[in-house]
């Protein structure tokens, strides 16, 4: 999958290219090998979560999925990229190394400057996105930054509960100088008191026997999507106001994929129509971590309807907890 949208103007930061990669295999929910070995509710969850199937890169390292997500965009769109920014995995390939040196390395990107936002899971391509633009900003030498990220399951089971269902997958971007859609405006916010809701003890056990761990099912359920509702209803309306514009004005909205209820919980909070492509891609793929809002956002952009001028919003946010509003300018 790619897209690539320039009008020739440097005087705005937007997309230059976005590439996805995902498996052609896919996996029923239901047959996943886990799901034999989950307690009723557990089991309940992943069947009812609107993930029909994931997709499944069998022995694929992240960081070489990253690396060749970006190797996808072709050198007339990476060209020679001031700053690529990788967007952490859930887990790294190596410690004391470095995976995002391991992906400028694979993806030939001599002379750029790399590093890895880290610690905001899924929210970190809003993040990364909208740090790509400031640091262009900033300096008037800087024309472009590359952006990646893969999808994995931290061990081997992808029934991630009370949250999602994990599919495979990985995408490279983008940010240009004339870029198109422009990147119009960006508020964001993360909460440490969150830092510990997940977790995985992965010193005390080898990385097939890795099991996440939630301090409370009820505190992701009720206090997280308590603050939530009230950070990313506020995010909504500060953005909007940034751009001059109103609810009415907006084309589109995508978010992150989880399960089909929290599609149903932010269309009647924010009062805004989640887009299809959100669920046709989480029944398909699953939940991609930080992959989700780009690939939504590609598919959105490929598929058409939009004219010059119309706006998109995207949303995202969680569990660590970070929440960002983005939005963009066809």
């Amino acid at each position: 999958m790619g897209m690539t949208r320039r009008d020739g103007s440097g005087s705005e930061i937007g997309v230059g290219a976005i590439h996805c990669l995902v498996p052609d295999e896919r996996t029923k929910v239901t047959e996943l090998p886990e799901m034999g070995l989950l307690g009723h509710e557990e089991a309940e969850f992943a069947r009812n979560s609107g993930v029909e199937t994931v997709g499944v890169f069998d022995g694929r390292a992240t960081a070489g999925l990253a690396a060749e997500a970006v190797r996808g965009l072709g050198p007339a769109d990476t060209g020679r990229p001031d700053l690529l920014i990788l967007v952490s995995p859930r887990s790294p390939d190596v410690l004391l190394g470095s995976d995002v040196g391991q992906v400028q390395a694979e993806a030939g990107l001599t002379g750029t400057f790399a590093f890895t936002v880290d610690g905001l899971g899924c929210t970190g391509s809003s993040a990364a996105w909208a740090l790509a633009r400031d640091l262009i900003v900033a300096d008037p030498g800087r024309d472009s930054v590359v952006i990646a990220h893969a999808s994995r399951p931290t061990g081997a089971d992808r029934v991630r509960y009370p949250v999602t269902v994990i599919g495979d997958g990985a995408y490279a971007m983008t940010m240009v100088r004339g870029g198109r859609p422009v990147l119009r405006a960006h508020r964001m916010e993360s909460d440490g008191t969150f830092h510990d809701l997940f977790r995985v003890d992965y010193k005390s056990a080898p990385w097939y026997e890795w099991r996440e761990e939630c301090q409370s099912a009820d505190r992701y359920r009720f206090d997280l999507a308590m603050h939530s509702r009230q950070r990313l209803g506020r995010l909504v309306d500060e953005v909007l106001a940034d751009a001059g514009i109103g609810k009415q004005d907006v084309a589109a909205t995508l978010m992150q994929n989880v399960t089909a209820g929290a599609f149903d919980f932010y269309e009647t909070l924010l009062g805004l129509p989640i887009h299809p492509v959100c669920r046709r891609h989480l029944e398909e793929f699953g939940h991609l971590g930080a992959m989700d809002v780009v690939l939504n956002l590609q598919l959105l952009l490929d598929e058409g309807g939009l004219r010059r001028g119309d706006h998109v919003l995207v949303l995202n946010n969680s569990p660590v907890a970070a929440w960002a509003a983005t939005l963009w300018e066809i």
